[in-house]
């Protein structure tokens, strides 16, 4: 392989140039940027018994059950029947954190440890049991060998802890199982905490993902002043599952230009000898920590904001190090197979049971815990102490530095609504008034995120309390209305996850915030939304996990608003994803008007431990309830609208339902069409706030009783219900309730392109002509008036889709419409 590498012809006009000269192996004597050796012999020796011990534990957390310190020869029976876990980056991640450990202790810094490649699990945990924080956590994990053995037990087993750097994890607010988001999670943590280091571990897996790639502008966004640093460090072990990683395999100079490029200085550690490791390594990241409080320092005393260099770390080391170079005629250190578990056949195979026993004796266990199995003085007295430690940091258990949001009172930005279906006004646009003083009155622990898109939301008020942040360039034309500062408060990039990850990590450190974005955009983040709802159901299971404030996040540009974007921007599905989560974290609410988006959102940012998903379009629309009303509807999370119902009470001959503005609005208007051409027709007209009330209640907490549930909705009369996303999510939420069978429900059929608002509309069956045709065809007994009037209706539909293809616009009189009773 070598030679053919040799071989290769080479353009001497390309980055990779030195291919021939620069080796990219991890084995080897130390090689570094930082030549100086800040260690003594004896820092050294300590240093690599304590890494000792910690890799020790990381084994015996994949395959011990018994024998925890091996003063028995090891045999079957103390081995997990089920061999689970991850080797190949725990010696890398525990490497690099014992080191940080060192610079705590000598500068006192505050610093928490983010585990990119979350899998190598085992590292992280035997840190944290080493300095004694899991003990304090979990006491029945004492420091002792009864208490090693159930923690090595514990680790991926059933009753126990994941297999990842879980909820369960004294230390961590970052799982890494999804990989992606250790960078914009750590930038998260550290704005608005100026004096955090977050020491986040990237795996060079992880770092071939497209969120993680572009996280690395994150500096362009950060302020010495005010924020704290993230210190990366790009873990080349070389391999994934079962492929070559890609940074670990091109030029030292082309990784150099690569991070260069992203606006960092990379700083090399790369080898396997660990005395050399260790001198380089220590070397290195006092160079890194020292930099980054240079730069703090020039910008704080001169009150100067302005975007360094920040320094990262390039470690390359083999893939599972300080394992057996080969197994058999296979390569496990420095290869592939190291990935996950090392010895696979150790439970069979008697040579490989040896072979395991031999490797972990190789690290003496004797020599660094004690006769009841602590872990003797000399290298505990290598940990920082109290919350210094990086497992008991409570930047990672946000609940604790959590603070309530000083919130205005909602009700000051009221819309006046004399008579509902009447006004016209912009919900979006209020909402940015009291957003922004929410904004004014939390200067240090609440951010607005979103891509790009807060003044095409209508949120530009905002700026008033806080421009955008910007740590890059300036041209003249920006002060010509383009908002940027280098300290502010609105956050703008337009990379959906890393947004979405600076909100997560924000609010896991302790503090508030919104993501706004466009309804049919937020798809980019499903499976991130996800994995952090998963986060906060475990949470609810660790008893010392303090709640956190909730992931907020506001859909606006909404589906029945991009007629003008077409079909690609046309995609309300992000409440089915939502809706399969957990009940006890999603919640999902679609607010009618103005006053009641302040009354919903004034909730959703009072509360905590929930993903609140609020929908509320930005143009202007028909406002519907007066700020009592509002209140009143919002509370109940379903209700009558006495004022556009004319049942008085009876037995309706139909329910008109609706959820969402725009479904509301088109709801009401052919209410009122049925009102007028068959006024005998009693109409009961329904609005849903809260999606999940529909749900039976023993499904989820808000579900409406049965009774509550017959009250509104009847069990025997038929139900046209219009909604704002896709039907089936309604017919599944209201599955086993009875009278389903008379619920008939319009919502988005994936029917669009360049349309007029009411021809999508008409399209998807939503309209008030089609629902209003409906409404005569479930209604028994209306004979020739129903027809004739289904004609009529008909034929306005008909008219209304002409002269849109003709005029390009909605007819006047569908655009001016009013609620007429």
């Amino acid at each position: 392989m070598d030679a053919m590498i040799a071989k290769a012809p080479v353009d001497p006009e390309t980055v990779t140039e030195d291919v021939e000269h620069l080796s990219i192996s991890p084995f080897g004597p130390a090689r570094a940027s930082i030549t100086e050796h800040p260690l003594s012999d004896d820092e050294v020796r300590k240093m690599t018994d304590y890494f000792h011990a910690s890799l020790y534990m990381c084994l015996g957390m994949i395959y011990l059950r018994r024998n925890p310190l091996l003063r028995d020869p090891l045999t079957i029976e103390h081995l997990k029947r089920r061999l689970l876990g991850h080797w190949g980056s725990d010696a890398g991640q525990s490497f690099t954190y014992i080191h940080m450990n060192r610079l705590i202790k000598k500068y006192d810094i505050d610093a928490l440890f983010i585990s990119g490649p979350g899998h190598g699990a085992p590292a992280v945990l035997s840190n944290s049991y080493l300095e004694g924080v899991y003990s304090e956590v979990y006491p029945d994990k004492s420091e002792d060998e009864e208490g090693m053995r159930r923690f090595f037990k514990s680790f991926s087993f059933p009753g126990g802890i994941g297999s990842h750097a879980t909820p369960e994890t004294p230390g961590s607010l970052h799982e890494g199982g999804e990989l992606g988001y250790s960078i914009s999670h750590a930038f998260g943590t550290v704005f608005d905490h100026p004096d955090l280091i977050a020491l986040t571990m990237v795996g060079d897996g992880e770092s071939e993902t497209g969120p993680l790639a572009t996280s690395w502008h994150s500096t362009k966004f950060l302020n010495p002043i005010t924020d704290g640093a993230v210190l990366p460090v790009l873990h080349l072990n070389g391999y994934k599952i079962n492929n070559p990683t890609v940074l670990a395999r091109v030029s030292h100079k082309e990784l150099e230009a690569l991070f260069l490029g992203y606006g960092w200085t990379p700083y090399f550690v790369e080898g396997s000898d660990l005395p050399s490791m260790h001198q380089a390594m220590a070397a290195t990241m006092e160079r890194c920590v020292t930099k980054i409080r240079e730069y703090q320092k020039q910008a704080r005393d001169s009150g100067k904001a302005f975007r360094p260099r920040w320094p990262m770390i390039v470690l390359r080391t083999p893939k599972g190090w300080t394992g057996p170079r080969k197994v058999g005629d296979h390569f496990l250190e420095g290869f592939w197979r190291a990935h996950q578990v090392p010895l696979t056949n150790v439970l069979k195979d008697k040579a490989q049971l040896k072979l395991l026993e031999e490797w972990m004796r190789g690290y003496e266990p004797e020599k660094h815990f004690d006769k009841s199995g602590k872990l003797i003085p000399e290298l505990r007295e290598l940990a920082p102490t109290g919350n210094r430690r990086m497992s008991a940091n409570p930047v990672a258990n946000g609940g604790l530095l959590r603070h309530k949001l000083h919130m205005p009172d909602f009700r000051d930005y009221t819309v006046e609504v004399p008579k509902g279906g009447v006004a016209k006004m912009g919900s979006m646009d209020n909402f940015a008034g009291f957003l922004r003083d929410i904004i004014k009155r939390n200067p240090e622990q609440f951010r607005l995120f979103g891509p790009d898109e807060t003044e095409s939301n209508k949120l530009g008020k905002v700026y008033e309390a806080g421009k955008k942040v910007w740590l890059g360039d300036y041209f003249e034309e920006d002060d010509d209305g383009g908002n940027l500062a280098f300290e502010g408060r609105v956050m703008e990039m337009l990379s959906e996850h890393t947004v979405e990850g600076w909100l997560e990590g924000y609010i896991l450190s302790g503090r508030h915030g919104l993501l706004n974005s466009y309804e049919p955009f937020i798809h980019i983040i499903d499976s991130m939304v996800n994995q952090h709802c998963k986060w906060i159901e475990k949470c609810l299971e660790v008893e010392w996990r303090k709640k956190i404030a909730s992931l907020n996040i506001l859909l606006t540009a909404t589906v029945w608003r991009q007629d003008h974007n077409g079909f690609t921007h046309q995609d309300p599905g992000f409440l089915d994803v939502v809706a399969n989560k957990s009940p006890e974290v999603v919640r999902i609410y679609l607010p009618p008007d103005a006053n009641c988006l302040l009354s919903t959102m004034d909730h959703c940012l009072r509360s905590s431990n929930y993903v609140n998903v609020i929908v509320a379009d930005k143009q202007e629309h028909l406002q519907f309830l007066s700020m009592e009303q509002a209140i009143a509807h919002c509370s109940k999370g379903v209700g009558i609208w006495d004022w556009a119902s004319n049942d008085s009470g009876e037995e309706p001959d139909i329910v008109m339902a609706s959820c969402g503005d725009v479904s509301t609005h088109e709801a009401l208007a052919a209410t009122a069409l049925l009102r007028t051409h068959l006024p005998e027709l009693k109409i009961r007209f329904v609005n849903v706030v809260d999606l999940f009330k529909l749900i039976d209640p023993a499904q989820h907490p808000h579900g409406l009783q049965p009774h509550e549930y017959k009250a509104i909705f009847t069990d025997d009369v038929p139900c046209i219900f219009n909604f704002h996303s896709y039907p089936w999510l309604i017919h599944r939420l209201t599955y086993g309730r009875k009278g389903q069978q008379n619920l008939i429900v319009r919502g988005y059929k994936e029917k669009g392109n360049i349309d007029t608002p009411l021809e999508l509309a008409i399209r998807n069956g939503t309209d008030r002509y089609s629902l209003a045709i409906d409404a005569i065809d479930n209604i028994p007994g209306l004979n020739n008036k129903g027809a004739a009037t289904r004609e009529k209706l008909m034929n306005e539909q008909i008219e209304a889709k002409n002269y849109a293809f003709h005029e390009g616009i909605d007819p006047k009189i569908t655009e001016d419409w009013v609620w007429p009773f």
